[in-house]
Parts: structure tokens; C-alpha cells; sequence
């Protein structure tokens, strides 16, 4: 079961105990993946377009227990003006009295989630979206996770408005709203050991870089040596720089501060480097 599959069973499993938020769930899958429609006797019917047979549950348990409609059996014109009245017509966003309250408006979320929504597995990358048929829909959901501090976009693909996000962030805190804990624990368990690899990474990165660069520093120094040696001598030097010289010649990997332990009294880094460096500038005046 892929990750956005696991989201979905949890928040098809979780109904709210009031029924105003109920109603508000129900709005939501009615209006992004609900369906009027009539049967062959001209009774009145109601679905869900949806691939997702827990999606479709989670519709028909709220169509139960909000308005005591089952799925078996087609609706009198009372009941349809009933649930018409209330969920609206499935054309245009949904009242904004249906979502007035933060709890109602946290149910309209989950119920779109299920309804349209999607998010990528986030150990490979962090992604959601809902990919919603009208635009006038889409922007009605950018402004209801405003209302919780998480900013979306809204970009046009083929026949669909998709609202998306891209942070995890912002996806831990969509998580919380539509009020999938599981899913956000797993999600930031992923999060904390996707984090520390790349920590690692760039840990790991960072030490060979500097290795590399003192491995080529040192060869750089040992070449400066030898063209002084050869071409003008040890004998010439001072006694401070033949010294350094002749230990660098002999330890030609040890780093700065330990090579200065060679020295009596130690030599400190900064030493070391000093005397390095008046040698490598010594080879270039002899090469001009």
C-alpha cells in the first residue's frame, strides 16, 4: 500500500462525533467526487466517482449518519430537496456556512483529501496535492488551509486545477489538521532519518573534501622541496626552513599540527605553515 493509500485508510476510519462537521466531510467528497443522479424508474440516486472503494464507505457512512440515506435504495424527492438543500449544488464550492467553524473546516479538508487528494511517498520526496476539476473549487481550498497558516499553490495541469505543497512542513501541518497522527508520525520518522542521512552525507562529504585538500597541499609542498633540494640546495637554506624541509621530505602525509611535533621544541600549526609557505614562495622565485 503506497503512503498516500495509508493516509486515506486512516482518515476514512476517523468520523467526527458531531454532526455539523459530519456534514462537512460529507460536502467535501459530495462536491469534489459526488454524483446526482436518477435510476431507471426516475427515482432519485447518490454516489461517488472514485477508484477508491474506502473512499466511497467513508461517503456512503456519512450519507447514513447525517441523513439516514443507504446505499441500497434510491431517495423520495423529499429527501434529495433534504440533502440538495444542505450539501448544495455540486457545480459551485461548497457555502461557506457549511464551514464556518475551525472544526468544520478541519473535516472539509479530510473529506477533500480522500475525495481528490494525493501525496507522494516522502521518504523519496515531499509532494501533495489535490487535483481539483474546477478552479473556483481549488481556490476555495488554497483559502481554507490558509485559515491553519499553510500556504499552497494553484497550477493548471491538462483538465485540473492542482492545488499543491512542496514543503514537508507544510505537509506535517495538513496532516495534523485533517487529524491523521499516524501518518504524521510516520511521516516525521521519515523526516528525522531522511535529515540525519543527509547530515551524514554532507559530513561525510565535507572530511573528504578537506582530506583531499591537505593530501594535495602536501604533495604541492613535497614538489617545492624537491626543486629547491635540486636546484639549489639544502645547504643554502636557513636553519629554521632546512629543518622544515628535511621532516616535511620525511613525512610527506602527517598533517600540519602533528608534523610540528617532529620539531624540539614542538612547533605550533601556525609555525609550520609558515615555514611551508616561505619555502613554496622560495621555488617559485627560483623557477621564474
Amino acid at each position: 500500500m503506497s503512503f498516500s493509500s495509508e493516509v486515506k485508510a486512516e482518515l476514512a476510519g476517523r468520523v467526527s462525533p458531531a454532526r455539523h462537521c459530519q456534514i462537512a466531510e460529507l460536502a467535501a467528497l459530495m462536491n469534489l467526487c459526488g454524483q446526482y443522479g436518477r435510476d431507471e424508474k426516475g427515482g432519485f440516486t447518490v454516489g461517488f466517482q472514485t477508484e477508491n472503494e474506502t473512499v466511497a464507505r467513508k461517503g456512503f457512512t456519512l450519507l447514513k449518519k447525517t441523513y439516514n440515506i443507504d446505499t441500497d435504495r434510491v431517495l423520495d424527492g423529499e429527501e434529495m430537496q433534504g440533502l440538495l438543500a444542505k450539501v448544495g449544488d455540486l457545480d459551485k464550492p461548497v457555502s461557506p456556512l457549511l464551514i464556518k467553524n475551525s472544526c468544520c473546516q478541519r473535516a472539509f479538508l479530510r473529506g477533500a483529501f480522500l475525495s481528490v487528494g494525493s501525496m507522494s511517498d516522502p521518504a523519496k520526496g515531499y509532494h501533495l496535492e489535490f487535483d481539483c476539476v474546477d478552479g473556483a473549487k481549488a481556490a476555495q481550498l488554497r483559502e481554507l488551509m490558509k485559515v491553519f497558516g499553510i500556504e499552497s499553490r494553484i497550477i493548471r495541469r491538462k483538465k485540473y486545477h492542482v492545488v499543491y505543497l512542496k514543503e514537508g512542513e507544510g505537509i506535517v501541518d495538513l496532516l495534523n489538521v485533517c487529524e491523521a497522527t499516524v501518518s504524521l508520525m510516520n511521516m516525521e520518522n521519515l523526516r528525522i532519518l531522511k535529515e540525519m542521512r543527509n547530515s551524514v552525507n554532507r559530513r561525510v562529504n565535507c572530511e573528504t573534501a578537506n582530506i583531499a585538500k591537505t593530501v594535495n597541499a602536501a604533495a604541492r609542498q613535497v614538489e617545492d622541496i624537491e626543486y629547491i633540494r635540486i636546484h639549489y640546495g639544502f645547504q643554502n637554506l636557513p636553519d629554521n626552513l632546512r629543518e622544515m624541509a628535511e621532516i616535511r621530505l620525511e613525512y610527506p602525509d602527517v598533517p600540519l599540527k602533528e608534523l610540528g611535533e617532529y620539531f624540539e621544541p614542538v612547533l605550533g600549526k601556525s609555525g609550520v605553515n609558515h615555514r611551508l609557505r616561505r619555502l613554496s614562495e622560495l621555488a617559485e622565485k627560483i623557477r621564474l
